[in-house]
């Protein structure tokens, strides 16, 4: 028992003392290494077509901004169906600058609409949704025109 007590005090000095070398000594600064990322800013996510007539301009428009710390690149973009096709910038967007991401309706769809796009990026959170909605209209019949030769 008398032996196991200074071998006892050893370990915990030995702990001790390696534990102290790696800490990092008071009054350092530590720098922590943070990655730079970018980050998509939009005038809107949502875009609203409105009520519009069938076969109409299909033709919308995302604009953002890259506001983070690194180039933008988007690597997919998905629409909720087919009749949703969205096209985006293949080249990475710098920081402070512009883009738009070009979304394709098709307008010969009657009724109201709700679809979404799916943006994936290399930002922090990689996922981005976008909606498109409105309500698309029969285009007016044109009413019959009585002939000149009626006789009316």
């Amino acid at each position: 028992m008398k032996r196991l007590l200074p071998l006892f005090a050893l370990l915990l000095l030995s702990v001790t003392f390696v534990s102290a070398q790696t800490d990092t000594p008071a009054g350092e600064n530590q720098v922590e290494e943070q990655k730079a990322y970018p980050v998509m800013e939009f005038e809107s996510t949502t875009v609203d077509y409105g009520v519009i007539e069938q076969d109409s301009d299909p033709y919308r428009y995302f604009k953002f901004t890259n506001t983070g710390d690194a180039p933008l690149v988007i690597t997919n973009a998905k629409g909720s169906c087919g009749c949703t096709v969205p096209t985006w910038p293949k080249e990475a967007i710098a920081p402070g600058e512009t883009g738009e991401i070009k979304v394709r309706y098709a307008t010969n769809r009657l009724n109201k609409f709700t679809k979404s796009i799916t943006l994936t990026t290399n930002e922090a959170n990689p996922t981005r949704k976008l909606t498109i909605k409105g309500e698309v209209l029969p285009k007016p019949t044109e009413e019959a025109i009585p002939s000149s030769g009626s006789g009316f």
